[in-house]
């Protein structure tokens, strides 16, 4: 049995994920921006009011971890918001916004658990594909696509700092997943559900190891360009 915090756990992908690996009999910490009392299940601890935003909010979760003693075999940040927008009309406050959320709020989150993370640790950041300088064949998108190529910067570092100490981190790509946050592209053919995302990043978990850390995959399993 794994211990795992697991942010943005309101809905989506992050609710699946706490969800089956809670199911599965891993003790689960979920963070969420709520309060989700539905979550409240055996082996799921809700954690409410956490915004990755939030040094404070970070900070006093760190603090309720380590008041129970809590060590984190696997930690995965989640929680991240999409933006549309369109060359002539960005709103510069929402690209900000989608860096403070999907990179910043990563790296708040790994930066406070840091004395949580023992040899053997996991750290998986959830991304996108579209965070890829090389994959990046149409553009559009500016604000996401710029948060997400921060976030797989935060997490290259990460790798290089968190590695010395046998901790394994990974960027995870989950797929084209219907959630609240993609609503506007259900049109696709490739999308696929939460729960299924959710069974492919707890794959990628399950199999890292320090000698395949450091990378970005797929949560189909390929790996992908930077």
């Amino acid at each position: 049995m794994a211990t795992v915090l697991v942010t943005g756990c309101d809905s989506g992908i992050g609710r699946e994920l706490a969800l089956q690996l809670s199911s599965r009999g891993d003790d689960v910490f979920a963070a969420c921006l709520g309060d989700a009392p539905d979550l409240r299940k055996p082996h799921l601890h809700v954690e409410p009011e956490v915004d990755v935003t939030s040094d404070e909010a970070v900070e006093q979760l760190a603090q309720r971890l380590r008041a129970q003693n809590v060590r984190l075999d696997w930690l995965l940040s989640v929680a991240g918001i999409l933006v549309l927008d369109e060359f002539g009309a960005i709103d510069l406050a929402q690209v900000r916004r989608q860096i403070e959320v999907n990179a910043m709020g990563p790296l708040r989150l790994v930066q406070a658990m840091r004395d949580r993370l023992d040899s053997g640790s996991k750290v998986g950041i959830v991304t996108s594909r579209v965070g890829s300088l090389s994959d990046n064949t149409s553009g559009g998108m500016y604000g996401y696509r710029m948060s997400k190529a921060a976030a797989n910067m935060a997490g290259l570092n990460l790798h290089h700092e968190l590695s010395k100490r046998g901790i394994a981190v990974l960027l995870i790509h989950p797929g084209q997943v219907r959630t609240g946050m993609t609503k506007n592209f259900f049109n696709s053919t490739n999308y696929v559900n939460p729960d299924q995302a959710a069974a492919g990043i707890i794959r990628n978990m399950d199999e890292l190891t320090l000698e395949t850390a450091g990378r970005f995959r797929h949560a189909n399993g390929e790996y992908l360009t930077w």
